[in-house]
């Protein structure tokens, strides 16, 4: 079935919000700039992006209310067809608050570990969620993983592993150590664990509520704000040695520290704000997409989403290129395609099918020509 204009529109701004979000966050990684103590850093403030996330987060409420407040006036019955507004609106609001405990905790990790690595090698590893969660559903869900999502689970393992050694292998940049890009890479797929208890806390009691996409992505942004602002507070008096502290404080977080940075460079401001705008329309199309289309549809554009930003961060010189990276995407992909039953499974059938036509035609071939003989010996 066609996709409608309306669904085009969501596919397109799920890629490109996405995308720039991942990006803006590595941007702002980048940016070199003097602190509270005068000296020029690099701004690794992970908790800090964590809580810009969630703010950006926070803002789908206000569009929600106004969105809400506006067609309500109209009394057409809009509010109840509205794509902004249908739903199921009365509902218990903390059951979102799990899902968004664990939103925080796996992205605060991984923006540790974005620091660390490259962004495209961030995008590709968030693929192990898709190893967490089948083993998570197994115990939690009750679910049996068939051949096929255990042959997805297999190869997005060997998809990872070839990742990881495309980063030590394009090691070239004196700033860039070893140990820096493993441990970067090895929080990504830690993280991984939290985003899959997520998803199947999301499965277990969210799913069915039909609750609208900007309220659910506002509630999120609420809960997460409030608890990355409380984390931070203890965060601001445990010291760490770099990378994990790389500030004026030498504390893992020092929003202080942050707070001047982003006041002493234009272009740091900017990141931020793009990391608050792009994670918020993100999530929404999101959301959206997996209401208006499916799943599928939207593991699908977020493999396309992996490509922008590889693309983007060779062409910026980001990172060096290396042909194991391409191996193990592919067979990353492979596997992601496999474990939810898209596209793979079904050239799969379509090649058995073929094969035991043309078995079968092979066969009625060979009778016909055992009688044909049959009938000449005969005469």
């Amino acid at each position: 079935m066609a996709w409608t204009h309306y669904q085009c529109i969501l596919a397109v701004l799920m890629v490109v919000t996405g995308s720039f979000n991942t990006l803006s966050v590595k941007y702002a990684d980048k940016q070199v700039v003097p602190g509270q103590d005068g000296v020029p850093r690099h701004f690794n403030h992970p908790f800090m992006q964590s809580l810009f996330m969630f703010l950006g987060e926070m803002l789908c409420f206000l569009i929600f209310k106004i969105a809400y407040c506006y067609y309500s006036r109209k009394d057409d019955g809009s509010v109840d067809n509205n794509t902004l507004t249908k739903g199921s609106r009365n509902f218990n609001p903390f059951i979102l608050f799990i899902p968004a405990m664990c939103d925080m905790l796996a992205t605060s990790i991984m923006y540790v570990g974005l620091n660390m690595t490259y962004a495209s090698s961030f995008q590709m590893l968030r693929g192990a969620v898709i190893v967490f969660t089948g083993i998570l559903s197994m115990g939690f869900l009750n679910r049996n993983l068939g051949g096929r999502e255990w042959i997805g689970i297999v190869c997005v393992l060997i998809g990872l592993a070839l990742v990881g050694i495309s980063d030590i292998m394009v090691i070239k940049d004196e700033d860039v150590s070893l140990n820096s890009v493993l441990t970067g890479d090895l929080l990504i797929i830690c993280a991984q664990v939290i985003t899959a208890v997520q998803m199947v806390i999301e499965e277990k009691f969210v799913a069915g509520q039909d609750i609208p996409a900007l309220q659910a992505v506002g509630w999120e942004g609420i809960f997460g704000f409030i608890g990355i602002c409380l984390v931070m507070i203890p965060l601001n008096f445990i010291y760490a040695s770099p990378p994990f502290a790389d500030n004026s404080r030498g504390t893992l977080e020092a929003t202080a520290d942050a707070l001047v940075q982003i006041g002493n460079s234009g272009r740091l401001l900017m990141a931020i704000v793009g990391i608050a705008f792009s994670i918020a329309f993100f999530n929404f199309a999101g959301i959206s997409v997996t209401k208006e289309i499916s799943a599928t549809t939207r593991m699908i554009l977020d493999s396309i989403r992996t490509i922008v930003i590889w693309a983007f961060s060779l062409q910026f010189k980001w990172q060096d290129f290396h042909y194991l990276q391409v191996i193990g995407f592919a067979i990353l992909l492979i596997g992601m395609f496999c474990y939810n039953n898209v596209l793979i499974p079904q050239l799969v059938q379509k090649c058995q099918c073929h094969l035991i036509r043309k078995r079968r035609a092979n066969d009625e071939e060979r009778i016909v020509n055992i009688a044909a003989d049959d009938v000449q010996e005969s005469i």
